[in-house]
Parts: structure tokens; sequence; C-alpha cells
């Protein structure tokens, strides 16, 4: 859990006083202090998606590798292929969790990337539909909000 402290002074929009500028200066030092602590975490977050990404390879590499030669022919009938997509969160245009996230978004990005530049040099053209941001948007905002304990 993040804790923070209420900080109703730190904006003209919530503020139901006057405010003075020790008390303004406060009051951004600590909403500076809350935004790294969320950042903080997202780093978190994201250090857990890079460290599960593509699982499925390892844990059934008999099945990836049994299934190769007919997903290089494009099928995506295979059942380790379908377990693949099942199980990761990046693919996105396959299978795209309810509660797809922003870091679901980032492991997208981060895997094509790497994967065109290892494999050819190239990044296929990919998109992801306006919807699937917008979801992911409140999704991750809802994510952090979970996580957060205010105090006072």
């Amino acid at each position: 859990m993040i804790t923070i402290s209420k900080s109703k002074l730190a904006d003209t929009r919530s503020a139901d006083k006057p405010v003075s500028k020790e008390q303004l200066l406060e009051s951004s030092i600590q909403h500076i202090g809350d935004v790294q602590r969320a950042i903080v975490w997202m780093i978190g977050k994201l250090s857990e998606v890079a460290q599960n990404h593509d699982f499925t390879k390892l844990s059934d590499i008999d099945g990836f590798h049994r299934d190769f030669k007919t997903i290089q022919e494009g099928s995506k009938e295979d059942l380790w292929y379908k377990l693949h997509v099942g199980s990761e969160r990046h693919h996105l245009n396959d299978r795209c969790p309810e509660d797809v996230n922003l870091f679901d978004v980032l492991e997208r990005i981060a895997d094509i990337t790497m994967a065109g530049m290892g494999r050819t040099g190239k990044i296929y053209d990919d998109t992801i539909s306006p919807e699937i941001f917008t979801r992911a948007y409140k999704n991750t905002i809802e994510l952090l909000k979970n996580q957060i304990d205010v105090k006072g």
C-alpha cells in the first residue's frame, strides 16, 4: 500500500481557506512525494511485468518447440499458441484482458520492438485500438487508486 496524507491545501480547486506561502510549499512538497511514491510503485509493477514476460515459452518449452513449425507457417490453432496468448497479457490484439492496463501496453511495446529489431532489424506495423488504450488508462488509474491509503 501507498500511504499518503490528505493535502487539501495543495490545489486551488480543493483549498477551502486562504493558504500561506509556507502552507503551499509544505503541501507542494507533500504532493511531489506522493507522486514519487506512486511512480516507485509503478516501477515495481513494471519490474514484475519484465520478470514474467513470455513465461509460457519457458514453462512449456516442449509445447512451444512441438508447435514451432506450424507457428512459423502462420497457424494460430496450435495448443501451445492458444496457451501462450491466453496466459500472456501483452497479446492485446489476440486476447485483451478486461482489466488491461498500461503495463500490458508497455510490455507489448517492448516485445514488438525487441522482437522486431532482434529478429529482422525491422518493427512490423502494429496498432492497438483507441478503446484498448482508453480502457488501459482507466484501469491503470483504478489499479493505482486501489493501492492508496489516505490518512487524516
